[in-house]
């Protein structure tokens, strides 16, 4: 775990290296045991037997889960298969742990080898100062004397995508972004062809039908066909929304300057200039807002108004990186320790892109006594500048605080079983107690504890709040509905006959072409970009995302009823959600925490698409 983490938050080539023969050492090591029939009889024998008990076991509910997840790893792992199959079992997850390093490895080299250096101001037109800045530095930091140095790390793309008045400039932005990996040195498509291969042989090979009916049935979806017709529905809902939502856009863009056609790379410059029209801000008015430092204090402060906890820095702990911050986390009330708590905010060129939770240490029994975690958040934010403290965006906000709700799952389990504790939940299940903290982002109450004016001190004005609240349904058909394209290209590899794909560029445009309301830029490709499906854990659960946004929309109804920092409706979440990680089922913990199952349309009714 430990070496993993390393391996996209602070690589190089000498750990690169290693991940190829680290990969199969491991694989292979699980092998050894779950493919073991003497561990696997032991495990049977006290399964069957509590089997035997019904009304009459003595396990408490965490270790008849602790039992059933046991079992059926070992089970789902080829433990009933005969030796010839055990073996064809061994040589597939063999080969799949190169596949995914390389195919991760192959996407951040050809993200950074592509850097447009800017020799003239004027084709920076409209770029915020602080990208500006932000480019200049990055350009002195590859030995250029002169000029800006965009990139295709968030942090440099995104403001350049949506403020650059450059068309030419965000058209070879988009095209390199787009094609990442397609072709050239670190071309992926061959990669997704062996690793779809390697996937449903293995489903098949444990008596499934393809990788999908094989990852749902440790799903909350359960199937392939719900899953389907869960996504069907949240698409029926978004593209009419999202149709609208372009052709807003495209008419505001035509208005502005007589651009007859919009395409992809004017879609976010486009939208950006409607958003400032329609609302009367940008998010660079609200970026002095949100000093990183303030930002990162405010989360903390939710926290401890939500669940009592206490955050403090220190130095006492070691670092893999100067960027990062390590704090002790202690109870406010009772001063009990809760875990440790690492923070790696910006980008650089040894670190995968995009954002995510992680842990050095599960809370749980370990060698005689149960421990508690170390928890890390890595993040892509924009950097500090030589005249300007770090002022990350809005969107930048919302991710820090998705990542901070992932690391409250894990530092408020309170599980006796490593592999119960935290995020060890079933994956649909994962993003509730993240993307349920991204609401108090759009209320005042919660922005009035950290937005304040990095020179002033000023807290953000109301109605600067009530803009970004307003604002939060802007273009939210095109936005779900992209979330649902990926989805379903994720449910399309992993329910096809691997035989019947054999070009990713072309069988993810049978799949877009009918969700497609933006036009078709040639030579790009999602696929070979897409680290979630292919180097990380959203195989067949990329439907996770939206999945989850249900319930986080109606956990966050009842928080709205009570009051946002309501201390019972807070505790009622810690101790049915936080702290019992997949000690039962979610469902059932979700039912004691709301009293009620869901409610589907609540997520919907968020989004004004109903």
């Amino acid at each position: 775990a430990i070496f993993h983490n390393q391996l996209t938050a602070n690589t190089h080539e000498h750990l690169q290296a290693l991940a190829k023969e680290i990969g199969p050492i491991l694989a292979s090591y699980s092998s050894d045991i779950l493919l073991d029939a003497d561990i696997f009889n032991r495990i049977k024998t006290v399964y069957d037997f509590e089997k035997s008990q019904g009304q009459n076991s003595k396990l408490t509910q965490e270790q008849k889960e602790l039992l059933e997840k046991n079992y059926s790893s070992f089970t789902r792992n080829g433990a009933l298969l005969d030796s010839t199959k055990k073996n064809e079992l061994r040589a597939i997850d063999e080969e799949q742990s190169k596949l995914s390093p390389q195919f991760a490895e192959n996407v951040l080299k050809a993200t950074n080898e592509f850097q447009m250096l800017v020799t003239k101001k004027e084709e920076l037109d409209g770029l915020p100062e602080s990208a500006i800045e932000a480019a200049k530095i990055a350009a002195e930091e590859k030995g250029h004397a002169t000029g800006w140095l965009i990139t295709l790390h968030a942090p440099s793309y995104i403001p350049y995508m949506q403020h650059c008045k450059n068309r030419e400039g965000r058209e070879k932005l988009f095209r390199a972004f787009g094609s990442r990996a397609l072709g050239g040195s670190f071309d992926n498509k061959n990669n997704i062809l062996k690793i779809l291969e390697l996937r449903e042989k293995r489903a098949q090979l444990l008596g499934y039908k393809n990788h999908a009916s094989f990852v749902l049935e440790k799903r909350m979806a359960e199937k392939p066909e719900k899953v389907l017709k869960f996504l069907e529905k949240i698409k029926v809902a978004s593209i009419n929304a999202a149709y609208t939502d372009v052709k807003k856009v495209q008419e505001y863009a035509v208005s502005q300057g007589g651009l007859q056609e919009l395409m992809p790379w004017d879609f976010a410059y486009w939208s950006e200039r409607l958003k400032e029209h329609l609302f009367q801000f940008s998010d660079e008015d609200l970026r002095p807002y949100f000093k990183l430092e303030n930002v990162i204090a405010g989360v903390f402060e939710h926290a401890r108004k939500l669940y009592g906890l206490k955050f403090t820095e220190s130095s006492d702990y070691p670092r893999y990186h100067d960027d990062v911050k390590t704090y002790e986390v202690h109870d406010e009330k009772t001063n009990e320790y809760i875990g440790l708590f690492y923070a790696d905010f910006f980008p650089r060129e040894t670190k995968s892109g995009g954002a995510w939770m992680t842990n050095y240490f599960e809370q749980g029994y370990f060698k005689n006594s149960v421990h508690r975690p170390h928890v890390a958040i890595v993040c892509n934010f924009t950097k500090p500048t030589k005249d300007k403290p770090a002022l990350i965006t809005f969107n930048e906000v919302r991710t820090l605080f998705h990542e901070f709700g992932h690391s409250l799952h894990s530092l408020l389990s309170k599980c006796n079983y490593r592999s119960l504790s935290g995020t060890n939940v079933y994956w649909d299940f994962v993003e509730l107690p993240s993307q349920i903290m991204e609401n108090w982002t759009l209320e005042k109450e919660g922005l009035d504890l950290f937005a304040r004016h990095y020179k002033t001190n000023e807290k953000i004005p109301s109605e600067l709040t009530q803009k970004i609240k307003d604002s939060s349904h802007f273009l939210a058909g095109y936005a779900s509905l992209r979330q649902v394209t990926f989805a379903l290209l994720d449910m399309a590899y992993h329910t096809t006959d691997f035989r019947k794909i054999q070009d990713p560029v072309e069988f993810e445009n049978s799949i877009t072409d009918q969700l497609r309301v933006l036009p078709k830029v040639d030579g790009t490709n999602f696929s070979c970009a897409f680290t979630h499906v292919f180097a990380g854990g959203y195989s067949a659960a990329y439907y996770s995302y939206k999945w989850a946004e249900v319930l986080d929309a109606d956990a966050f109804e009842l928080f709205k009823e009570n009051g946002i920092f309501d201390v019972d409706t807070a505790t009622k979440f810690k101790e049915n959600i936080l702290s019992r990680g997949g000690t039962e089922h979610p469902m059932e913990l979700y039912k004691k925490f709301r009293g009620r199952e869901p409610d589907p349309d609540a997520l919907l009714r968020r989004d004004g698409l109903i």
